[in-house]
C-alpha cells in the first residue's frame, strides 16, 4: 500500500499522526516543508524514486518555506487525483474555504481529535482508490474475473463495444465493480491511448463539482489565483468516467447535457468555448428511470447517457464466482503486504458462499485483506472468518425446503409465482436432495410406474418458473441463467404449460 505523506514543521504533530496511522496499519512518510514534498514527487514522477508515491497527502497550512495552499496547487498540477487534507486552525475559516476551492479533499482543524483524524485519512485513502486519473501500467490494473453467465454477458458486451466510443451507462449495486467495467471499456476501445479520468460526483460538494468537471479561469471566484483544468480537459482524447451520476445536482445536469449534445463547454468564469474530445461512461447504483419520474434527474440527459446500458450483477447473483474471487484477492493481498499467500479450506469457502455480501465484490476484497492479516494459520478455516460472516447461520431452522414450495400435482397447470424478492442475508435452502430422495421413495413405495417422468416434470416446472421470475419473464436471459438453449426453454415452457402463466 502506498504511504500517507505528512508535511508539518511541528515534529510533535508528525509523531502523533505517524504513531496513530501505524496502529491502523497505514504506512507513512513525513516531511518538514513543502520543498521536500515537491522534490520527492518529482523523483516519483521520474521513476527513480526508491519509495512509492503518496496515497494521501496531509499538509499543514502554514510552514516555513511555503504554505500548504501553494503546495496544494502544485501537487494538483502534478497528481490531480491525489486527495490532499489541509490542517488548519479553528479560526482560520478563510483558509479552509480557500483550501476547498483549490481542490482539497477535506480540512482538519487544529487541535484535532486523533481518532477522527485517522478516520478522515481512511476516507481519503478509499477515495484515492476509487477516484483517480489512471496513470498506472496495465499490469497494475485490477482484474475482472467471473465465470457466472451474467458476468460472461458483461465480458461479451465489452468485446462488442471494443471498436466503438459510444456513451455507456453502467448500472449495479455499490461495490459490484462498475469502475472496473469502465476501465475495461476504455482499455479495449479506440481511445485506449488517451487518459482514463474518474470522478465520483457524489463525493464532491455541489459548490465545487462544477469547477472539478469544467475547470475555472483565474479570478473566477475568491481563491482562484490560477487557471485550472477540469476533468473534461484532463480526459481529452480519452475517457471520462462519471461515477454515481444519479447524485449529480440538477443544475449541473444541464451543463453536462450541453457537453454531450454539442461537445463544447465553458470553464467557470470563462467566455471562450472549449472543445471536448472525450468519451463519457457513466455509472449509478440508483434506478434512474424512477429518479426521472421523481423529478430528480433530467429525462433528456438520461436518454443521452442511456445509449448502451450494461447491468453489473450483484455478487449474491453469482455465488459460483466467490471461490475464484476469494483466491484471487488472497493472492493480491499477500503481494501488497509482502507475505506468503494464505490458502482457504473448502469448508470456509462454503461458509463464505452463504454470505449475501451487501457490499458486493468490494466487501469480499476487504474480507480477504482482513483474513490475510488476522487469520492465525496459513490455511484459513471456518472459525477464522470475520464475525459478520460467521453470524450467518449454517443451516437456519426456518429454511424453506422444496417440499414447502407449492408444486402442483401432475396434470394440473403450474401455479404462477410473482417475481422473487431479494434474498435476505444468509437465506439458504435445507438439504433438498434428501427431500427429493424421500419423495422418490414415497412414490416408488406407492407403486407409481413413471416416477422419473413425474419428478422430472415437477423439477423442470419449478426450475423454469423460478428462472422466469428472476428475469421478469425474459426467456432468453432465463435460458442463459439456467445454462440451456433458447429453443430448449421455449419447448419446455410449451410442454409444461407455463406459457399461459407468464406476465
Amino acid at each position: 500500500m502506498k504511504p500517507i505523506w505528512i508535511v508539518d514543521d511541528d515534529p510533535s504533530i508528525r509523531f502523533v499522526l505517524e504513531k496513530a496511522l501505524a496502529r491502523d496499519n497505514l504506512p507513512t512518510r513525513s516531511f518538514t516543508n513543502p520543498r521536500e514534498v515537491l522534490e520527492a514527487l518529482a523523483e516519483v514522477g521520474s521513476g527513480d524514486a526508491s519509495q512509492p508515491g503518496p496515497q494521501v497527502l496531509v499538509s499543514d497550512i502554514r510552514m516555513p518555506g511555503g504554505s500548504g495552499l501553494q503546495l496544494l496547487e502544485k501537487v494538483h498540477a502534478m497528481q490531480p487525483a491525489l486527495p490532499v487534507i489541509i490542517m488548519t486552525a479553528y479560526s482560520d475559516l478563510d483558509s479552509a474555504v480557500s483550501a476547498f476551492q483549490r481542490g482539497a479533499f477535506e480540512y482538519l482543524p487544529k487541535p484535532f481529535d486523533l481518532p477522527k483524524a485517522v478516520e478522515l485519512i481512511r476516507r481519503a485513502v478509499q477515495e484515492s482508490q476509487r477516484e483517480s486519473v489512471a496513470q498506472d501500467s496495465p499490469a497494475a490494473a485490477a482484474e475482472m474475473l467471473g465465470q457466472a453467465p451474467a458476468m460472461q454477458d458483461v465480458f461479451r458486451a465489452i468485446g462488442r463495444l471494443s471498436q466503438s466510443v459510444v456513451t455507456v451507462l453502467i448500472t449495479g449495486e455499490s461495490g459490484s465493480g462498475k469502475e472496473l467495467v469502465a476501465r475495461a471499456l476504455h482499455k479495449h476501445s479506440p481511445c485506449a491511448s488517451g487518459p482514463f479520468v474518474a470522478i465520483n460526483t457524489a463525493a464532491i460538494p455541489k459548490d465545487l463539482l462544477e469547477s472539478e468537471l469544467f475547470g475555472h479561469e483565474r479570478g473566477a471566484f475568491t481563491g482562484a489565483q490560477t487557471q485550472r483544468r477540469g476533468r473534461f480537459e484532463q480526459a481529452e482524447g480519452g475517457t471520462l468516467f462519471l461515477d454515481e451520476i444519479g447524485d449529480m445536482p440538477f443544475d449541473l445536469q444541464t451543463r453536462l447535457l450541453r457537453v454531450l449534445s454539442d461537445g463544447h463547454f465553458y470553464r467557470v468564469g470563462g467566455h471562450s468555448a472549449v472543445k471536448a474530445h472525450v468519451r463519457v461512461i457513466a455509472a449509478t447504483h440508483q434506478h434512474l428511470e424512477q429518479r426521472v419520474k421523481d423529478g430528480g434527474f433530467r429525462e433528456d440527459l438520461f436518454h443521452r447517457l442511456n445509449v448502451i446500458r450494461l447491468r453489473l450483477p450483484a455478487l449474491r447473483e453469482r455465488p459460483e464466482d466467490v471461490p475464484m474471487l476469494t483466491r484471487h484477492f488472497l493472492q493480491q493481498s499477500a503481494r501488497q503486504l509482502g507475505v506468503e499467500p494464505k490458502r482457504i479450506a473448502d469448508a470456509a469457502l462454503a461458509r463464505l458462499a452463504l454470505f449475501a455480501f451487501p457490499g458486493n465484490v468490494r466487501q469480499l476484497e476487504n474480507i480477504c485483506h482482513w483474513l490475510t492479516v488476522m487469520a492465525p494459520a496459513q490455511v484459513i478455516s471456518v472459525q477464522d472468518l470475520p464475525p459478520e460472516v460467521l453470524e450467518v447461520p449454517a443451516a437456519p431452522a426456518a429454511a424453506v425446503t422444496p417440499a414447502q414450495l407449492p408444486i402442483p400435482p401432475l396434470g394440473q397447470p403450474p401455479i404462477h409465482v410473482p417475481p422473487m424478492a431479494e434474498p435476505r442475508a444468509g437465506a439458504i435452502y435445507a438439504d433438498w436432495e434428501s427431500t427429493l430422495e424421500a419423495e422418490a421413495q414415497a412414490l416408488l413405495a406407492s407403486g407409481q410406474a413413471d416416477v422419473w417422468d413425474v419428478l422430472t416434470r415437477r423439477f423442470e416446472s419449478r426450475l423454469i418458473t423460478a428462472a422466469l421470475a428472476a428475469t421478469h419473464g425474459r426467456r432468453m436471459e432465463a435460458a442463459q441463467r439456467l445454462g440451456i438453449g433458447r429453443n430448449t426453454i421455449t419447448r419446455k415452457i410449451q410442454e409444461l404449460g407455463l406459457d399461459a402463466h407468464e406476465d
